[in-house]
């Protein structure tokens, strides 16, 4: 099973995040970056906030 990750350092951010997060499948990842989305970066869970994050989406772990 391959892992999915998002990192944050590629995200455009005021807040300058360096939040990596990993998971075994795409909704699991997705649940994880729309919180951290809402509760860090202040942003509203919506469908293009969602849309946007699995732009972010990487097969594999994040780089060091």
């Amino acid at each position: 099973m391959t892992r999915t990750y998002i990192d944050c350092r590629e995200c455009p951010s005021d807040v300058k995040c360096t939040v990596a997060l990993s998971a075994d499948t795409e909704d699991e990842l997705m649940e994880a970056a729309v919180q951290h989305a809402v509760s860090v970066h202040q942003h509203t869970d919506t469908p293009e906030l969602r849309a946007q994050l699995k732009t972010f989406f990487h097969e594999g772990t994040p780089p060091a």
